[in-house]
């Protein structure tokens, strides 16, 4: 695989541009009517694109987004050196608080937040700190 590229259906794509923006700490490589790209690193990207342009490609085969928003429908899981910061700025930028910072059973420390559309984001670090 070139790239990788995760895209989340959002209702506003400017809101969820400038909350993703401002949580991840990072100018948008693509923002344009109808899709913003963020990279996350080398060939990972995350999309964000609007439910109702979505609509037009997958709908009536599938429900329209919009009728699942607020409803979990995927996790971004990102490990970063410092989630508690990413966590409280999540909040403080208007996402929702899940679940405290706390060592997981599979060996990550990790917290919950969903995001404006209701997306879950897990921030982690490894227990072992080389990591």
């Amino acid at each position: 695989m070139e790239t990788i590229e995760f895209i989340l259906y959002v209702s506003d794509q400017m809101r969820s541009t400038e909350f993703y923006g401002k949580l991840l700490k990072i100018s948008p490589s693509l923002n344009v009517p109808g899709m913003t790209e963020f990279n996350l690193s080398e060939n990972v990207k995350l999309g964000l694109m609007p439910e109702s342009g979505i609509s037009n490609i997958i709908c009536p085969v599938l429900p329209h987004p919009k009728t699942a928003n607020g409803i979990p429908r995927c996790e971004l899981y990102l490990k970063v050196k410092n989630p508690a910061d990413y966590l409280e700025r999540g909040i403080q930028l208007g996402g929702k608080n899940i679940s405290e910072l706390q060592a997981r059973d599979w060996g990550d420390i990790t917290g919950y937040i969903a995001d404006l559309d209701g997306h879950v984001i897990a921030f982690a670090k490894a227990t072992n700190s080389n990591q």
